[in-house]
């Protein structure tokens, strides 16, 4: 093969050669909330480990897991997500799920034109393996208009590159704002209300029993492991490689959806009362949920999102006043 013909394959079919990939931290480099979270499972739905993806649990499931940011990948990969059984799950319920999943607002995904007559395809790829062979499915689900395609793709014992190419869809637009539009999606476990149909290889309405079809269990054994990294969404029929960013701009787009702050913010006295305020790393998605990790909770802790000032405003209804440390703020989708 000629070095141009390598390179020809090896370029996006859509857009630019920098900013294709529309997920964030797909290289599971950027963790703030901790580098480890165990017991997880049963009926929760939240964010643990790695920014930006969240684990979805729906139904009674007895399957629980440790999910980890590990310090293993592919080469050019310094970690990875992963996932690894620890109570098993073999008598599964109808409407047990787990899902592995990154939500886009819907201003990041005007590229694809979906919902117009130049819609374009969805390419997404990532690397994969576990302690066993397995199938799972991936799933892009349009939450503006409830509609979703999905594929199955195989996990081996070896790191293996998974390529998916999801048609274009001209029904359906995204919304052009900061609200959740599109959902990638990993159904690792599922009952039969979300396998008993038939998998949409095309966009089509949301039908739950369609969604997870062909699709193995994550929680058959407590030897079960799944590990993945480089995880890119970008516009066109053929995937390109994995787009690096440095750890700087990754861990600025997390801050957008959550931001921990590691250094002390001291209030100042002003008469009676103490007060400070403190910008944010960047303007988050929305006002965000704040919260004190450690030191002394203020009287009032509130925050707005508005650019380029977003900041957070803390009152202390006292002189003396304190230092608030290890603040967190919250605006996921």
């Amino acid at each position: 093969m000629s070095n141009a013909r390598k390179l020809a394959d090896n370029l996006p079919t859509e857009g630019s050669l920098s900013g294709r990939n529309v997920l964030i931290n797909g290289a599971m480099n950027v963790a703030q909330r901790a580098t480890s979270a165990t017991g997880l499972g049963g009926n929760a739905d939240s964010y643990h480990t790695i920014d930006r993806f969240k684990l979805g649990a729906e139904g009674t499931t007895a399957g629980r897991l440790t999910m980890t940011q590990d310090s293993s990948g592919p080469s050019g990969f310094a970690n990875s997500l992963k996932l690894a059984c620890t109570t098993a799950d073999t008598s599964i319920g109808s409407g047990e799920l787990l899902v592995l999943s990154q939500i886009i607002e819907g201003q990041d995904l005007q590229r694809f034109a979906k919902g117009t007559s130049d819609a374009k395809p969805f390419a997404v790829s990532f690397y994969v393996k576990g302690n066993a062979s397995a199938t799972y499915v991936c799933e892009l689900f349009d939450g503006d208009n409830s509609r979703h395609v999905c594929k199955t793709f195989s996990v081996t014992t070896d790191w293996t590159r998974v390529e998916l190419s999801f048609p274009a869809d001209t029904t359906g637009a995204f919304d052009d704002d900061n609200g959740a539009s599109l959902y990638l999606q990993i159904f690792l476990h599922s009952g039969s209300s979300f396998n008993s149909g038939t998998l949409p290889a095309t966009w089509a309405s949301k039908t739950n029993a369609n969604r997870a079809v062909g699709g193995g269990s994550f929680f058959d054994s407590t030897a079960r492991t799944f590990f993945i990294t480089g995880v890119q969404l970008e516009a066109g029929s053929q995937a390109s490689p994995f787009e690096h960013t440095s750890h700087t701009d990754e861990f600025l787009r997390c801050a957008r959806y959550y931001f921990k702050n590691l250094a002390p913010v001291y209030t100042t006295q002003y008469g009676s009362n103490a007060i400070c305020t403190t910008e944010f790393p960047v303007p988050m998605r929305n006002t965000p949920a704040l919260s004190v990790v450690s030191g002394t909770a203020p009287t009032a802790l509130a925050g707005n999102s508005y650019a380029p000032h977003a900041s957070m405003y803390v009152y202390h209804a006292s002189s003396t006043g304190d230092a608030v440390s290890n603040y967190q703020a919250d605006a996921e989708l």
